[in-house]
């Protein structure tokens, strides 16, 4: 049987690889939004990360005809009243670089001594039509006076781990998984995934691949 396709709602790198790693082994075959050739850009309009996720994936799964997986993921900073939340990777502006955000993050917090923060995830496993599978994963840490280390990606320099000593940027890609808000929320989708499988079998021999179908991101899962 060929293995069932699907799709990252992203172009970023890092997401994808990480993805993609914690996904390796299954009877899947992970494409990203950069397999394909252009397809519209969704504003992401919701108020929580999940809902953000939802949207992502919904529509992409709509517009390419295929299960799509879509995170929205975010740094809630407890001094910044839960900044930069939802607007994390725009917390400087529509185009903003991970050095900017990151930048503008240490601006906001110069002299503050509470600095306990937690990244927050929310993946979503959609069909082209139908319900959608949500999973949510947290870890707690600091927020570094600067930045230390060069992996990983947005704002990982400025995230201290305490278990481990290090920030997100200081650790190898197996390190960050083990433990990281979007390694949790992938492990908790692969840990159920034989169902996922017989679940998205199901829904799509009910929809055929390329239904290339209209979506209005507005509606939600809920």
């Amino acid at each position: 049987m060929s293995k069932i396709p699907i799709v990252l709602a992203t172009r970023n790198q890092g997401k994808i690889k990480e993805i993609a790693e914690l996904l390796s082994g299954y009877d899947i075959d992970v494409k990203s939004l950069n397999d394909f050739g252009p397809i519209p850009v969704v504003e992401e309009t919701g108020d929580t990360f999940e809902d953000n996720a939802y949207i992502k994936a919904h529509f992409t799964a709509r517009v390419l005809g295929l299960p799509a997986i879509a995170d929205d993921s975010g740094l809630v900073v407890e001094a910044l009243d839960g900044a930069p939340g939802v607007f994390s990777a725009r917390y400087s502006g529509e185009d903003a670089t991970d050095n900017e955000n990151n930048m503008k993050l240490l601006k906001e917090m110069e002299g503050m001594t509470e600095r306990k923060a937690h990244f927050e995830t929310a993946v979503i496993l959609a069909v082209p039509r139908g319900p959608a599978l949500t999973y949510i994963g947290k870890v707690e840490g600091e927020i570094t006076e600067s930045p230390q280390g060069d992996n990983g990606f947005g704002y990982d320099p400025l995230f201290y781990y305490p278990p481990m000593s290090k920030t997100f940027a200081q650790m190898t890609g197996e390190e960050k998984n083990s433990i990281s808000h979007r390694g949790k929320a992938i492990k908790e989708l692969a840990g159920e995934f034989d169902k996922v499988m017989i679940w998205l079998k199901n829904r799509m021999a009910e929809e055929p691949y390329g239904s290339n179908e209209c979506f209005n991101p507005a509606h939600s899962h809920k």
